[in-house]
């Protein structure tokens, strides 16, 4: 009986089993990972494993000269959100899409009152070491927050070139 079972389900026994899914780290956490690493190839590759395109937004908005905040400096007052990791909060990971917003030239239709009003929005949902990154992205003093985290490392993990285009 169980060998039919087992026949019917088409499971030979030699088959894989189905991966189980790992916890995708906060972006903080890779950055933190990469400022803890020792070697910039090692760096380069932790960046690498956890690559994503909301990594590579927040990347290029810290260290491409070109992309300048259309917010005012500093930390805007918001209410931090304090619940745990992987409950109550928004990932850094799915909102990188509408980062352009707070670029110029990324929405100049959206009136400054309402762009600060989403930043404070998103930085209220983001776990509070993710609101305290991209503040910093925004700033673009990721650098000094991470240190070993560079123009040098973001473009070889990347394959970008000067100008922050993939070669």
């Amino acid at each position: 009986m169980a060998e039919e079972v087992m026949n019917s389900m088409n499971y030979t026994g030699s088959e894989t089993k189905p991966k189980i899914s790992v916890r995708t780290p906060l972006l903080s956490e890779v950055l933190a990972k990469v400022h803890s690493a020792k070697t910039k190839p090692q760096k380069v590759k932790i960046l690498k494993e956890n690559d994503s395109p909301a990594l590579r937004q927040i990347c290029k908005w810290s260290f491409d000269p070109k992309i300048v905040s259309a917010l005012p400096e500093g930390a805007p007052p918001y209410i931090v959100n304090e619940a745990p990791e992987g409950t109550e909060h928004e990932l850094l990971r799915r909102i990188g899409d509408k980062l352009y917003r707070f670029c110029k030239g990324g929405d100049d239709s959206l009136q400054q009152t309402r762009r600060e009003q989403l930043f404070v929005q998103i930085l209220e949902s983001l776990h509070k070491d993710e609101a305290e990154l991209l503040i910093n992205t925004k700033d673009k003093k990721l650098h000094q927050i991470y240190k070993g985290f560079s123009h040098a490392v973001v473009k070889e993990a990347f394959g970008w070139n000067d100008d922050y285009v993939q070669v």
